[in-house]
C-alpha cells in the first residue's frame, strides 16, 4: 500500500525537527513538505537543524522549507499534518488544514479543550477517537484535528491510567521537574536557571488538572465525560535538557502494597501493543527498581524497538505507607510529549481507518 502524504508544520523548531527524525524511512507515511514561517522559507533543514542528540539523515537535510500554506498543501495531495506550531499562532493554521480535508496531529495547546477535539494518548483514552467523527462532520472536507496532552500530563496520565483503572484512586498530587526544551528553544535565559530552579511556569498547572480530567475520563453519547480524578500540580522548570521528572502522591484508604502497583504498572499492555504500531514501545511503563531512578539523563531515551526510543514511561522509589502511595515516573517530554506522541496518534488512526 502506497505511503500517505505528510507535512511537518514548524520544521525549523524543536519538535517539528523531532517529527522529521521519527517520520524518517516510516512505514505508513512520506513527508512531502517541510514548512515553517516565512524567515525560514528557502533555507536547507540542515542549515536550522537544533537536535544534538540524534544524527541527522543527510538526506532529510537537504529538504527545503517552504512558507506555511495550506491550500497549497492541499493541491500538492497532502492528506495528513503535523504541527509542532506554537500555540499562540497554530490555532487557525490547523484549522485551516483541516478545512482542506487534511488530518491534523497537533502539539499545540489551540484546540485541547474543544467539545469535538481529543486530546489523544493511544494506550490512555483510544476510544475518544470517536470523537472524530462529530468533528469531521462540521468541517467543508471532512478535515480533523487530534492533540497531544500537555508534556507533563502526557506521562502523568499514562502512569495513572493502570492504576486508576485497577484501584480507582481518585486523589492525586503532583510534583513536576521539567526540563529545559520544554520551554522551546533557546529555552530558558541561562541567568535565569543556572544555580536555580523556576517555581512557576505559565498555565502549565492549570492544564495538568483540566487536561489529565479529560484524557482520563470518556466519550459517551457525543461528548467527553470528564474523569472524576483530581488532580494537584506544582510545577518548577529545572536545569535539566530533556525529560520531565514527577514526584506523585495518591491518597486511598484502601491502598494496596508497593509489589501490587509495581506489578500493575509493569504488566500494563493496550491498544498500540496489541496493533504493534511502529512507535509503541513493548513496554510502555519500565518500572525500575534501583534507588536512585528514574533520573533524566538515564532514562529519558527509554523505550524498544528503536523507533520507540523515547517513548516509554519510567517509574521508579515506589513506596507505601498506610494510605499514601509515592513515586516517581520521567518521560521525554520532547517526544513522548511532544512529536512522538502525535506520531503515535497518527498511527493509531491509519490503523482505524481515519486516514
Amino acid at each position: 500500500m502506497a505511503k500517505r502524504k505528510a507535512a511537518i508544520l514548524g520544521s525549523s523548531g524543536m519538535i517539528g525537527q523531532r517529527f522529521a527524525h521519527m517520520l524518517d524511512a516510516h512505514p505508513y507515511f512520506e513527508v512531502v513538505a517541510y514548512c515553517a514561517s516565512d524567515r525560514s522559507n528557502g533555507k536547507k533543514l540542515a542549515d536550522v537543524w537544533k537536535l544534538s542528540d540524534v544524527e541527522m539523515n543527510p538526506r532529510i537535510g537537504k529538504e527545503m522549507i517552504r512558507a506555511t500554506n495550506p491550500a497549497a498543501l492541499g493541491k500538492q495531495g497532502v492528506e495528513i499534518v503535523f504541527s509542532g506550531l506554537p500555540s499562540d499562532i497554530a490555532g487557525p493554521v490547523e484549522d485551516e488544514c483541516a478545512e482542506h480535508g487534511m488530518a491534523v496531529f497537533s502539539n499545540a495547546a489551540s484546540h485541547r479543550m474543544e467539545h469535538d477535539t481529543p486530546i489523544l494518548i493511544p494506550e490512555v483514552n483510544p476510544d475518544h477517537l470517536a470523537s472524530v467523527e462529530v468533528q469531521k462532520k462540521r468541517r467543508k472536507n471532512g478535515g480533523f484535528i487530534i492533540t497531544n496532552a500537555n508534556c507533563s500530563v502526557t506521562g502523568l496520565a499514562l502512569g495513572l491510567k493502570p492504576l486508576v483503572d485497577e484501584f480507582g484512586f481518585r486523589e492525586i498530587d503532583v510534583a513536576t521537574y521539567q526540563a529545559l526544551s520544554g520551554a522551546g528553544y533557546p529555552g530558558v535565559a541561562s541567568l535565569d536557571i543556572l544555580g536555580n530552579v523556576l517555581p512557576w511556569i505559565k498555565n502549565e498547572e492549570e492544564k495538568m488538572t483540566a487536561e489529565g480530567r479529560k484524557i482520563l475520563g470518556s466519550y459517551k453519547n457525543g461528548r467527553f465525560v470528564d474523569s472524576p480524578v483530581n488532580i494537584q500540580a506544582c510545577c518548577a522548570r529545572v536545569n535539566v535538557r530533556d525529560g520531565h521528572l514527577e514526584a506523585v502522591f495518591i491518597r486511598d484508604k484502601n491502598m494496596p502494597d508497593a509489589k501490587s502497583i509495581a506489578r500493575t504498572l509493569a504488566d500494563f499492555r493496550a491498544k498500540p501493543q496489541k496493533l504493534k504500531l511502529p512507535s509503541a514501545p513493548d513496554r510502555p511503563i519500565i518500572v525500575r527498581k534501583e534507588q536512585d531512578r528514574p533520573q533524566p539523563l538515564l532514562d529519558a531515551d527509554a523505550g524498544t524497538p528503536d523507533r520507540a526510543k523515547g517513548m516509554a514511561l519510567t517509574v521508579g522509589r515506589i513506596r507505601v505507607d498506610k494510605d499514601c502511595l509515592r513515586f516517581y515516573l520521567l518521560s521525554h517530554n520532547t517526544i513522548r510529549g511532544g512529536a512522538g506522541g502525535s506520531v503515535l496518534n497518527a498511527e493509531l488512526a491509519y490503523k482505524e481507518g481515519l486516514i
